[in-house]
């Protein structure tokens, strides 16, 4: 789409699989980010890759804005429901934003709580700088679980961190929707040259079209 600026995109993969070297109860990983890690649920394995894959962001490819999307909890379908996908992030403009982006394309997110000052106590661990889960899954867990991704980052990184949780809206029974492509392109056009992505964005465009242009643009494409 003629992205603009410097854009990478990490996959977070691993097999997730029985054998001799799986991840046990009480294990503790040493991370990317240099942390501890107490491994108290071996189902909450996901966010393991996912803190390494924005430390990579962050350490490696020196990241301004980092924003990780993954199917990280059932909770997120019990706090913001099917249709929304759940946002996190440690700015203001940019919730304001994913959530004005998801309603341009339909792609629906709705704000969880940010609130790393009394959350992250969930992680507390006697001997690891943290757990990976939760000590109450009563108290805000999909919230709980993106701090622990931004975690390591850091909860001082200037940048601007985003986590969205679409664990409910990527599925319809046993079909995929294919959601989070358009809330992407949504949010990120304003750095596109694509005319369309750039109305669309609620970052802004650059300028470079008049609103008149992107308008005559917009309506051919609907045609076409």
């Amino acid at each position: 789409q003629g992205f603009k600026d410097n854009l990478h995109a990490v996959f977070c993969l691993a097999e997730n699989a029985v054998g001799p070297r799986a991840t046990r109860p009480d294990d503790i990983h040493v991370l990317y980010s240099g942390k501890t890690v107490e491994i108290n649920n071996t189902d909450a394995e996901g966010r393991l890759i996912l803190a390494d894959g924005v430390a990579y962001a962050c350490k490696d490819l020196g990241a301004d804005i980092i924003l990780d999307m993954a199917t990280l909890t059932g909770a997120q379908g019990i706090a913001t429901g099917k249709y929304h996908a759940a946002v996190l992030t440690n700015n203001e403009e940019w919730e304001k934003a994913c959530v004005k982006a998801g309603r341009n394309c339909g792609d629906l997110v709705h704000p969880l709580v940010y609130c790393p000052e009394l959350h992250f106590s969930e992680f507390t661990s006697a001997v690891a700088d943290m757990k990976n889960s939760v000590a109450d899954r009563d108290n805000t867990p999909s919230s709980c679980a993106g701090l622990f991704i931004a975690s390591h980052i850091g909860f001082d990184w200037p940048g601007v961190w985003v986590h969205v949780d679409i664990a409910a809206p990527v599925h319809a029974g046993e079909r995929a929707t294919g959601y989070g492509v358009a809330l992407l392109l949504s949010l990120f056009g304003g750095a596109s040259e694509d005319p369309l992505l750039n109305l669309v964005s609620p970052l802004g465009c650059d300028g470079d079209s008049p609103p008149e242009e992107m308008e005559r643009d917009s309506k051919r494409r609907r045609l076409v």
